[in-house]
């Protein structure tokens, strides 16, 4: 800990006009008033804010600042008050420290409000003067340093919340040295298991590369010396919360990182980092796409810097960062190297940019959480950002779509989403949300989860929930198929059929239970005859042949007006086997077909120029050649269309009209599109086969109102 006149002297070292008496007097108030209260860690609690002062005086603050940081808990801990403060010290630590004791005071409300109220109070604090940041930035850094004391729990929240909130604060504001000193101890507590892998793999290339570092400075050195640049080089290594973060995005592993090692060239002005660049790029082949130039182009935090990736001495690849000493000590200690460290002068928050938008966002907020969810979507942009209206924060990966963000909610919302409204207006759910869509997902109790679905949702959650469904759907229906076709074999043969004498068989087809077989028999995994033949084993298989011919395949997924008794006939099938019509291309009698052997779901029926077919290409053996049987027209089957209508009053009711007219039924219709001219939709037609669909199609493209229609095979 630091004695008192060891931070006097520090502070005056760099600000001699610094108010010592000021100082003393604030060391001295601090200490008793927190008198003989201890740390978790077990040394006096005055120990941390001295501590925290010191860590102002790397940045170089001013004394304000460092009076402010010895003073942060007095009121919150102690009997200390904002007046005493403001007599003491005068009006300005006053603010300051009323500021950072109203932080501290959101702390011990609910779990749930803590977070966001304690970030809105922290903006608003900071937006009046930018110090309270700076001191809340110091006195995490302590507590962060000290987390080993605290309890498991207690320690990942903490940790959670500093890479949450305080480490992308202190990016924001250019305090390199704090943010990453920040990530490494949070990224220490949350993944150790990482974080020693990472550390052990650098501390083996330090040993590996203990002279290769040195002979690529020196050749850099030597190259800039020729070319006429006087510039100080030196090599530095990524931080392991970097290299994993780098891992994580780019999904590779540590050896495929080509920039762990960095080189920084400091000159002496802006010509010389141009000149020293191109220095670097004559002398070696340049890496493409790992040219970025932050002196033309800064980043919103101030950084500025060249950085190049090249092939560079030794036949290294490696990373190189010019720039000016300036430009070194923005980038190192950001807001605090401009600062100006005249006695009584306040630093505006609301002068910064990134912090004038994060108080817009906060007035258009209904609640602290709501503010806290918008803030992470400005800090974060690698990442969709989505709100339900209620303000609450949904993260999905990029692509995510309507259905993504209900099964996010719960999945009971997901499984019953019947629609959705993104940002007031109602969308389809295959819409890629964007970053701040605030999203309303609309229920049914009726609705459940749709195969479709499967073909846009990007979330793990999602596809597994949507999955799941299905697979319990097509199980009702091969457990129904699968009765239907052991009563009639049974009673065809004049057997008795009873559940009774299934049960005796289970053991013979690994089945838990009777419906296990109906399943079994309707997915087309086991024949009936194999269950009657376990049942009656002394029955003989001739007898069974008429029944077994004459049993029809009945179709799923089409429409329930086929009958029962007059199923679809396939032709080309093994009877027995579950069929059902692929969703990507409807097929319809008329339309050239053929058969795929699906896993679990018996045969998928496509239309001969199906582009799912493709991926079949290399499996022959699931090809099967088969054709529509006599009966096939008998029933309606779904057509699907592509329709590009005018946006006009009474269109879509002419549409529906000329359908009906062409006795065709609408069972399903999607808007995919709008526009003030033009509506595009995907309408699924019941249809008796292709004839019927291509006679509604030459109906509408005769119709003013319809711009384009096709078949739509997706």
């Amino acid at each position: 800990m630091l004695r008192q006149y060891e931070l006097v002297d520090l502070v005056k070292s760099y600000d001699p006009d610094a108010d010592e008496d000021a100082l003393n007097r604030a060391y001295v108030y601090a200490m008793k008033k927190h008198g003989a209260q201890l740390r978790t860690s077990g040394d006096p609690y005055y120990s941390h804010p001295v501590e925290v002062a010191g860590i102002l005086t790397k940045f170089k603050l001013d004394s304000t600042s460092i009076i402010a940081g010895l003073l942060h808990d007095t009121v919150e801990d102690t009997d200390a008050t904002i007046d005493e403060i403001k007599e003491l010290f005068g009006p300005q630590v006053a603010q300051i420290v009323d500021g950072l004791t109203k932080l501290a005071m959101i702390e011990l409300k609910s779990k749930d409000t803590k977070q966001a109220e304690n970030f809105r109070k922290l903006l608003l604090a900071m937006s009046e003067d930018i110090r309270v940041l700076l001191i809340k930035l110091a006195d995490r850094l302590h507590n962060m340093r000290t987390l080993h004391f605290c309890a498991p729990e207690k320690r990942m929240r903490i940790a959670k919340e500093t890479l949450d909130i305080y480490a992308p604060l202190a990016e924001r504001i250019g305090m390199q040295e704090i943010k990453t000193e920040l990530e490494e101890i949070a990224f220490k507590e949350l993944h150790k298991e990482a974080y020693e892998s990472i550390t052990a793999r650098l501390n083996f290339l330090r040993e590996q590369g203990s002279n290769l570092v040195p002979a690529i400075i020196k050749q850099l050195e030597k190259d800039m010396e020729e070319g006429g640049v006087k510039a100080t080089i030196s090599g530095r290594e990524k931080s392991p919360y970097s290299i994993w973060r780098k891992m994580q995005k780019k999904n590779a592993s540590f050896e495929q990182l080509s920039d762990i090692m960095a080189f920084r060239i400091i000159v002496d002005d802006v010509a010389a980092c141009y000149q020293a660049l191109g220095i670097v790029h004559s002398k070696y082949h340049m890496v493409p796409r790992r040219f970025k130039d932050y002196i033309s182009t800064p980043k919103p935090n101030g950084y500025k810097s060249i950085h190049t990736g090249v092939i560079g001495p030794e036949n290294t690849r490696i990373e190189i960062q010019i720039r000016t000493q300036e430009m070194h000590e923005v980038n190192e200690k950001g807001v605090a190297a401009h600062w100006a460290y005249k006695q009584g002068e306040k630093v505006v928050g609301k002068n910064f940019r990134w912090i004038q938008e994060l108080l817009e966002i906060l007035e258009e907020a209904s609640n602290p959480e709501e503010f806290l969810e918008n803030t992470k979507l400005e800090m974060y942009n690698d990442q969709v950002f989505c709100f339900t209206p209620k303000g609450d924060l949904i993260g999905l990966p990029i692509n995510s779509t309507p259905v993504d963000f209900a099964y996010a909610v719960h999945s009971k919302v997901g499984n019953t989403c019947v629609g959705a409204k993104i940002n007031g207006e109602i969308k389809p759910l295959r819409t890629v949300l964007q970053n701040g869509d605030q999203v309303e997902i609309l229920t049914s109790k009726a609705q459940h989860p749709s195969p479709e679905w499967d073909r846009f949702v990007v979330t793990g959650k999602a596809k597994a929930a949507i999955r799941r469904y299905v697979r319990a759907n097509k199980r009702e229906q091969f457990v129904a198929l699968g009765e239907q076709m052991l009563e009639r074999t049974f009673k065809g043969e004049n057997l008795e059929f009873s559940e009774k004498g299934l049960v005796g068989v289970l053991p013979n087809f690994e089945a838990e239970s009777v419906e296990d077989i109906y399943a079994k028999v309707g997915e087309g995994l086991i024949t009936a005859w194999d269950v009657m033949k376990a049942v009656y084993p002394s029955y003989k298989q001739s007898k069974l042949g008429k029944v077994v011919k004459s049993f029809k395949v009945r179709g799923f997924g089409k429409s329930d007006k086929k009958t029962k008794s007059d199923p679809v006939q396939i032709k080309g099938l093994i009877p027995g086997m579950a069929v059902h019509f692929a969703g990507c291309c409807h097929p319809l009698p008329g339309d050239r077909i053929v058969g795929i052997v699906t896993t679990g779901k018996g045969v998928a029926v496509h239309s001969i120029d199906c582009k799912a077919l493709e991926r079949y290409a290399s499996e022959p053996e699931r090809w099967l050649d088969i054709s529509w049987g006599d009966g096939a027209t008998e029933g309606s089957h779904i057509g699907r269309l592509k329709v590009i209508l005018l946006n006009e009053p009474g269109t879509l009711g002419d549409l529906s009209n000329m359908i009906a007219r062409c006795e065709g039924n609408i069972a399903n219709l999607n808007i995919t599109n709008r526009t003030m001219t033009y509506f595009e939709l995907i309408v699924d037609i019941e249809v008796r086969d292709l004839k019927h669909l291509t006679d509604i199609i030459t109906t509408l493209r005769a119709s003013k109102s319809v711009s384009y229609v096709a078949r739509a095979n997706q």
